[in-house]
């Protein structure tokens, strides 16, 4: 098992830009892939973005395409997501996901071995 803990969220005006990071650690002798999830007051969590262990794998959500990028550093420690050009519905939790293996990208819950608390994302109009 391994834990998360996400930093970077806050209050953003419409057409700004923030940086969400994931400080991994625990059980970092096993080699997971990595994602970022969401959700919104009333809605179910959803797949933002995810990246393999090697970082060449990496998958976005169709909302997100083009405007948040996923990244990990070369230790294998941290986990970033780039959010830019945010919108008012991209206000959420955000929440950081450990998979249960190296390259199989948890896009959905199920896939997922370990969660973050969560870092509020706010987008004002």
């Amino acid at each position: 098992q391994v834990q998360l803990v996400e930093s970077g969220g806050g209050l953003v005006q419409a057409g700004g830009s923030l940086r969400l990071s994931c400080v991994v650690s625990g059980r970092t002798d096993s080699n997971y892939a990595m994602g970022w999830f969401r959700q919104a007051p009333g809605k179910e969590r959803e797949f933002v973005a995810g990246i393999g262990w090697r970082g060449a794998n990496i998958y976005y959500g169709e909302y997100v395409k083009g405007r948040f990028t996923i990244s990990r550093d070369n230790a294998k420690t941290k986990v970033y997501l780039q959010m830019s050009s945010l919108k008012p519905e991209d206000t959420a939790v955000y929440y950081c996901a450990a998979g249960t293996s190296a390259e199989m990208i948890p896009t959905t819950a199920t896939l997922v071995g370990s969660w973050g608390q969560g870092t509020q994302v706010t987008v004002s109009s």
